[in-house]
């Protein structure tokens, strides 16, 4: 990872108090179908959004651990709520005997009911005048689970689910005090229920790309989790590595949680089953860390057409180009 690039995240201009202008609201469709499209995502309003949204984010949780205290509005606990009531459904949907021992059948069970729910989840969170945009956002929520028909999950689900909380900031549920519960409490409860269906269904990593890759599900919590570490006193990001600080200060750092989920479910040298991770660790600071993963995740998630073909653009993240 490069060391010349400035900490990205002072150049973005996403509020998490935007307030959406009189649109009408759409069910959001794909709009990327060919390679040569992908010049249009990265010319749109959505994408200036969703980057500006994941970095202002970073720059909220830099420094503070996941026990830190911050404010929890009704909005963040509505969405626990619905978290909870996903994680209960898990819970109601036990895996089916069959022969293959991955991405197990049940799965699907699981997200017919979320199908068929999600429009009333959501409407729980949003506020009622803004009730119209409930079918728009809850796609977003519905992409955010995995794929029924493949029973997988990968960074693109993840990012439906940071799209899901960007449109909810764009219509005034989610505000700019609920930036830390936002990562700290409704992400970090995403997680741990999208780690739950992994285990429970078997499910395959969407698009992996094996040892090269990051991680085979994940990627927002190892950027925003090496923000929490930058000035960190005494954990150096060639701590991570070590078991024995992992379960220690895993309640308090995301990039922990997400190394502890590693560990439980790979097997043999760290060197070996996390490659990509391995060379991370010796990298001198986080803040080059943090720096890192920002161009990585553009690069390998953002600017990936297997990925972005899948995205969906309504009114709220609009597939138009940004206004010069």
């Amino acid at each position: 990872m490069g060391t010349t690039e400035k900490q990205t995240s002072s150049t973005t201009n996403f509020s998490l108090n935007f307030e959406t202008p009189e649109v009408t609201f759409m069910v959001p469709k794909k709009e990327i179908s060919m390679v040569p499209d992908m010049g249009k995502w990265k010319r749109s309003q959505a994408y200036a959004d969703y980057i500006g949204f994941i970095l202002t984010l970073n720059e909220g949780v830099k420094g503070k651990k996941l026990t830190c205290d911050y404010k929890v509005s009704e909005t963040v606990e509505k969405l626990l709520d619905l978290l909870e009531t996903l994680d209960r459904w898990i819970n109601e949907t036990p895996p089916v005997d069959q022969p293959s021992r991955f991405g197990n059948k049940a799965y699907r069970t699981w997200y017919v009911k979320v199908d068929q729910e999600a429009e009333a989840l959501v409407s729980t969170v949003v506020p009622a005048e803004k009730s119209a945009a409930v079918p728009e956002i809850a796609v977003y929520l519905k992409e955010s689970v995995g794929n029924s028909t493949r029973i997988d999950y990968g960074t693109g689900h993840e990012a439906a689910f940071a799209a899901f909380l960007c449109c909810l900031c764009k219509v005034g549920a989610l505000r700019v005090d609920d930036q830390l519960a936002i990562v700290f409490k409704v992400f970090d409860r995403y997680l741990a229920v999208m780690r739950k269906l992994q285990r429970t269904y078997r499910m395959e990593p969407a698009g992996s790309q094996g040892v090269w890759g990051l991680d085979d599900f994940q990627f927002l919590p190892f950027i925003w989790g090496s923000s929490q570490f930058i000035d960190h006193p005494t954990i150096e990001p060639h701590h991570f590595i070590d078991e024995k600080v992992v379960n220690e200060h895993h309640q308090d750092y995301m990039f922990l949680e997400c190394i502890k989920f590693i560990n439980e479910m790979k097997t043999g040298p760290f060197a070996e089953h996390s490659n990509q991770l391995w060379n991370i660790s010796a990298v001198p600071s986080w803040s080059k860390v943090n720096q890192g993963l920002i161009r990585m995740y553009k690069a390998e998630c953002l600017e990936k057409f297997p990925v972005i073909q899948h995205f969906r653009f309504g009114s709220l993240l609009s597939i138009q180009p940004v206004n010069p």
